[in-house]
C-alpha cells in the first residue's frame, strides 16, 4: 500500500528541490501536478472554482497575459489579451488574434491562484486549472501590463468556499468502444469529407481512434514521415514569413497560433519557437510517429502534420492557414510535400 504524502511533506521535499520544474517534481515524487499546488494552500497558493465562463469573462478586464496550455511532449505559450469569447453547451472558446482556445469545461477539476517570489522582489503571479487526474489543461500567467487590480477581482470572484489541500483525484475512465470500422468504410468516409471539423465525428462513429485512422487510410489520404520532419517543417516554415498554424492540446483545451515563425532553434531534446507573442516547446525525443494528412474540403484538399507520442496520443499538430472559403496555400502545400517520407514497412 503506497502511503500518501501529507501537505506539509510535499512542501517540506519542494523546499529540497526548488529548481526542479513542476511537472518533474511531481512525477518523481508519485503525486500529480494539481496535488503540488494544492499544498502549498496557504502559502501563496488560493484554491479556486474552475468555472470556465467566470474565468473567461474576466480575463477580459485584466489585458495582457501569457495563455499555456501544454501535454506531455509539447509547451504552448502566446502572449495577448483574452478576446472574443463564445460559450457553448460542450465547448467554450477564445478567437482573438493573439489567444485562440478551444476550452472542454467538463475536463476541468480544480483551479489555483499562485504566488511565487520572482526576481528583485517581484511577485509572479498565476492561475492554473487542472482535470480529475490532476493532469494540467491550462495556465495563465500575468505580465508586467497585466492589470492586477482586475486579476485581484477576478480572484476573488472565482475564490472557492473549500480551501482544503485534499482533491479528489481519479484514474482516467477507459472509454468504451464498439467495432472498428473497415478501411474500406473509412475510406469512404474520408472521400465525403466537406470540412476538416468532420474528422472527429468521423471516427467516432467509426470507433476508431486517430491515429489508427491514419495508418488505415492509404497513401492518398496519409503517409509516414520520418521524424527529421519535424525539425524540417519548422526550418522551412521560419525560413519563409509563411503563416502556418500550430496546435497543442490535452483533454481539457486546445491552444492555436496563427501566423509566420521565424526565431527557432534547438536546445537539447527540446525544439524552441522564441517569438515576441508565441513561444513553443517540443520534445524531440518523445516523437514516436509523424504523419501528413490530407482531408478533402468543399474548397478542395487541407494537408496538415500530425505528431505523435509512444502512448499515440497527438503531441502537436501543423496547418498552413487559410481563409475559409479558399483553397490552402500552395507553398504551405509544398513544404508538406517536400517533407522525408518514412517507408510504409518501417511505420508502425
Amino acid at each position: 500500500m503506497v502511503t500518501r504524502k501529507t501537505p506539509a511533506e510535499i512542501r517540506s521535499l519542494r523546499e529540497k528541490h526548488p529548481e526542479m520544474r513542476e511537472r518533474d517534481f511531481a512525477r518523481i515524487h508519485g503525486i500529480s501536478e494539481a496535488e503540488l499546488v494544492a499544498a502549498h494552500i496557504g502559502h501563496g497558493v488560493t484554491r479556486l472554482e474552475p468555472n470556465v465562463e467566470l474565468l473567461l469573462n474576466g480575463l477580459a478586464a485584466v489585458g495582457e497575459v501569457m495563455a499555456l496550455t501544454r501535454n506531455e511532449s509539447a509547451v504552448h505559450e502566446k502572449i495577448g489579451p483574452y478576446e472574443k469569447v463564445v460559450f457553448g453547451p460542450n465547448a467554450s472558446m477564445v478567437l482573438g488574434a493573439q489567444i485562440d482556445l478551444r476550452i472542454f469545461p467538463s475536463k476541468w477539476a480544480f483551479g489555483f491562484a499562485v504566488e511565487k517570489a520572482g526576481e528583485e522582489g517581484q511577485v509572479r503571479r498565476s492561475l492554473q486549472f487542472f482535470d480529475r487526474q490532476g493532469h494540467a489543461v491550462h495556465k495563465v500567467h500575468a505580465r508586467a501590463a497585466t492589470n492586477l487590480e482586475a486579476w485581484a477581482v477576478l480572484v476573488t470572484n472565482l475564490t472557492a468556499q473549500n480551501q482544503s489541500p485534499e482533491l479528489d483525484i481519479r484514474p482516467a475512465a477507459k472509454p468504451e468502444r464498439g467495432t472498428p470500422a473497415s478501411a474500406a468504410e473509412l475510406r469512404e468516409r474520408w472521400s465525403r469529407m466537406t470540412d476538416t471539423h468532420q474528422f472527429f465525428g468521423m471516427l467516432k462513429d467509426l470507433n476508431l481512434d486517430r491515429l489508427e485512422a491514419l495508418r488505415m487510410a492509404g497513401e492518398d489520404y496519409a503517409w509516414p514521415l520520418d521524424k527529421g520532419a519535424v525539425p524540417a517543417l519548422f526550418s522551412a516554415a521560419a525560413g519563409s514569413d509563411l503563416p502556418i498554424m500550430v496546435f497543442v492540446g490535452n483533454g481539457g483545451c486546445i491552444q492555436i497560433h496563427s501566423g509566420p515563425i521565424h526565431e527557432t532553434k534547438e536546445l537539447g531534446p527540446w525544439l524552441n519557437v522564441m517569438d515576441e507573442t508565441f513561444h513553443l516547446h517540443l520534445r524531440l525525443d518523445q516523437i514516436a510517429e509523424v504523419w501528413a494528412v490530407r482531408k478533402p474540403t468543399k474548397d478542395g484538399h487541407v494537408s496538415s502534420v500530425e505528431v505523435y507520442g509512444e502512448d499515440g496520443n497527438l503531441i502537436i499538430q501543423f496547418f498552413g492557414k487559410r481563409k475559409e472559403g479558399v483553397d490552402e496555400r500552395s507553398e504551405w502545400r509544398s513544404i508538406v510535400e517536400a517533407l522525408p517520407v518514412l517507408p510504409r514497412d518501417r511505420a508502425a
